[in-house]
């Protein structure tokens, strides 16, 4: 099981992994309503890497990117939820429109982004390419979204 930690425990656990030889892959999210999309897409981005690590976007940011009603889960309930998926080894939440911060703080080998981009769309690409990682898009086609899930259960009650 992975672990929820604070900006500044992560930069630790990061700098001692570097250490030890190992490689870091970054991915970032909502993961408001976990589904097999949110699965998959993980698993695939922990494939890149030695060690995963997700940030997911603090509830503020969630209600600017999704609208009102959003987030489902709060950002601690997420958090829990991401760093008990299998491949997933830490867990930090962030604010503001883009990861750009903590990806110039931890400098991960691989920044994934799913399957609704390409690695010339990914907003945080030319931070990535600044420090001399690489971009990779992962996952399964985009055929699962919470928006979709959200809107079931509200039609159908299932």
């Amino acid at each position: 099981m992975g672990e929820v930690v604070g900006e500044q425990e992560l930069v630790s656990l990061v700098r001692a992994d570097r250490a030890a030889g190992r490689t870091i892959a970054f991915t970032n999210g909502c993961f408001d309503v976990l589904h097999v999309g949110h699965v998959r897409y993980l698993a695939a981005a922990a494939a890149e890497a030695d060690r995963l690590v997700v940030a997911i976007n603090d509830d503020a940011s969630v209600r600017t990117l999704k609208g009102p009603g959003r987030p489902i889960f709060g950002v601690a309930d997420r958090a829990e939820m991401v760093a008990a998926l299998d491949g997933v080894d830490y867990v930090v939440s962030f604010s503001g429109p883009d990861v750009n911060r903590l990806l110039m703080l931890l400098r991960p080998d691989v920044h994934c982004k799913g399957t609704d981009y390409t690695t010339e769309t990914v907003p945080e690409r030319e931070t990535v390419r600044s420090y001399g990682g690489r971009t990779a898009v992962v996952g399964d086609p985009k055929d699962h979204s919470t928006r979709d899930v959200i809107a079931r259960i509200r039609t159908t009650g299932v």
